[in-house]
């Protein structure tokens, strides 16, 4: 049964630190704010998806989307975990992380190079979405979280997309953030050395869109991408 790790500082409105929540490194930079770790989630497109399949640990890129207290997952039907959250009884352990990279820290000393992020890091229990109207907003979610009002401007899937798709539901319960932010830790003796050192800004930008050639005549560029 997990345990949970007494952090005081930590306000009664976040999530409840566990000793899997807790890190050993840098355990300063950890958060459990919860708005926090809903803004670091609804920022980010791609979460890393880790389990454990026939005794060995197996980590995958995919999709997500948060409604609420929940993320939903999505994948095809074919996809072991996914399959294996529907079958497993109560369900499949997983760890989920996001990870932004705010900025590259360059030090005057190769040991203190870091970067600037912020990441989530969430455990528990996956189910199979198998209720259709949940499948269905889950889906929406999805798509939404990539671009804001997309779902609306498009074709829903059909019944037998529906049946190709699946769609992996886990709690927000065992939560953690974990953020650096700032400049250059050198050493005193190292801060007089010829070496350029500071921060790099990273950032993420759009592009302009690019109309797919097969466009129905009059179709314009929705607003929703204007304002990406």
């Amino acid at each position: 049964m997990q345990g949970t790790a007494q952090t005081p500082s930590q306000p009664d409105t976040g999530y409840t630190p566990t000793d899997r929540t807790v890190p050993t490194r840098s355990p300063d930079r950890a958060s459990y704010d919860r708005d926090m770790v809903h803004a670091i989630l609804d920022e980010a497109y791609v979460c890393h998806l880790g389990f454990v399949r026939d005794g060995a640990p197996v980590v995958l890129p995919t999709l997500y989307a948060r409604v609420g207290e929940r993320l939903y997952v999505h994948g095809s039907t074919g996809s072991r975990p996914l399959r294996a959250a529907g079958q497993a009884d109560p369900g499949l352990a997983v760890c989920v992380t996001v990870t932004h990279v705010d900025g590259l820290v360059l030090a005057r000393s190769a040991f203190h190079h870091s970067i600037n992020y912020r990441s989530v890091v969430v455990h528990g229990v996956a189910h199979d979405v198998t209720d259709p109207e949940e499948k269905r907003q889950a889906l929406d979610a999805l798509v939404d979280h990539v671009v804001p009002g997309r779902s609306a401007d498009s074709r829903p899937a059909n019944k037998k997309e529906l049946a190709a798709t699946a769609v992996i539901r886990l709690d927000l319960d065992e939560v953690s953030a974990k953020l650096r932010t700032g400049g250059v830790n050198d050493e005193p003796e190292d801060l007089a050395l010829p070496h350029w050192a500071g921060v790099v800004p990273v950032g993420r930008t759009y592009g302009t869109p690019i109309p797919d050639p097969g466009l129905a005549p009059g179709t314009e560029l929705p607003a929703y991408l204007e304002t990406l």
